[in-house]
Order: C-alpha cells, then structure tokens, then sequence
C-alpha cells in the first residue's frame, strides 16, 4: 500500500485557503505575516525527494499547472506522476498528469505497487480523502496567524485518532507538526 500524505500551510486557526496567494482576503499569508526561516521549510524539500507521486484536487491542479512546470525548485514534482481527482478534466497539460474520476480510483491507487502519494493544497480532496478513511499521514506548517475564514484543513466530518510522529518549533512562531493517522 502507498501512504497518502496530506502536506499543507494552516493557520493557528485551521485556515489553509491561499497560503501563497489566491482569493483570500489575506492571501500570500504565509510570506506577508511571517518572517522567513529557511529551517521552517526543510520538510517541503525532503517531501518532494521522498513522494512518487502527486494527487491534487482541480482547483489545486489549476493553479499549480501553469506555474510550478517553469520553477526548478519543483522539478521532481515537475517529473513524477500527478494525479488529478476531477469530474470535469479531460486533459491535463501538466507533464505526467493524469485524471482519476473518484475517491474509488483513488483508493485503487493508493492499494498499488509505489512509494509516497503526496497531496497539496486541495483542501476539499483532503476532506474527502479523510472522511473515506484514505489519508495516512499529515505533514503540517502551523503558522503563528489566525485567518477567521477561508478553506480549511479539518471540516469536522472525519473523525480518528492521530499520533505525533515529529514536530519542531522556529523562531518565526511556525511550528511542524508530523501526525500518523491511526486507522
């Protein structure tokens, strides 16, 4: 089996709508309310050297597509497969992008033969991911803001226990928080 590892930006209060930009009132939050410390940031590397695989919900996908592909920070996920939950993609673009219609089709993938499924952004492929009991791990940057509203992480209709695994506090008030979901 290949874990799904959700790896996401949230705020203290649960927020991750528009960590870098995007339509929140506070986009970009991430970088315009918290001081860089480069330590902060060491999991999103090693995140992209452990992952074989990509899943991203359309909303996701449609932002990351037309960036992510020209920024050589990103070039193992430029390479490896990317997996896009969506009723209504027909053809990705993106190198190696591939549509899956259903959570079923995810949970085949999932039960296949590979290494790490990584998920970003995609706050309502998370939550679906969760509720069907497919997500394995949590990979969290906790930023030291509250947001009020906006997508959030936890929507309050998964339910389970979660076991810390690894966590680091840094200087900018980010703190990584590393779960295990216990199934």
């Amino acid at each position: 089996m290949r874990p799904i590892i959700i790896t996401a930006f949230v705020s203290l209060d649960g927020v991750m709508d528009s960590p870098g930009g995007g339509d929140h009132p506070r986009a970009g939050w991430t970088f315009k309310e918290v001081p860089f410390v480069a330590d902060a940031y060491e999991m999103k590397g090693t995140e992209q050297l452990e992952a074989s695989a990509m899943l991203l919900g359309r909303v996701s996908y449609d932002e990351f597509a037309p960036i992510w592909p020209t920024m050589d920070e990103f070039a193992e996920y430029n390479a490896m497969p990317k997996y896009v939950v969506s009723s209504t993609l027909t053809d990705p673009e993106w190198n190696n992008a591939h549509v899956l219609r259903s959570l079923d089709e995810v949970a085949e993938l999932r039960n296949g033969e590979g290494g790490p499924i990584i998920v970003h952004g995609s706050a309502t492929l998370g939550q679906g991911l969760a509720a069907a009991g497919l997500v394995d791990r949590y990979h969290l940057l906790i930023f030291p803001v509250t947001l009020g509203s906006g997508k959030r992480l936890f929507d309050g209709n998964a339910t389970g226990a979660l076991k810390l695994v690894d966590q680091a506090a840094y200087d900018n008030g980010i703190i990584k928080a590393v779960y295990d979901v216990e199934h």
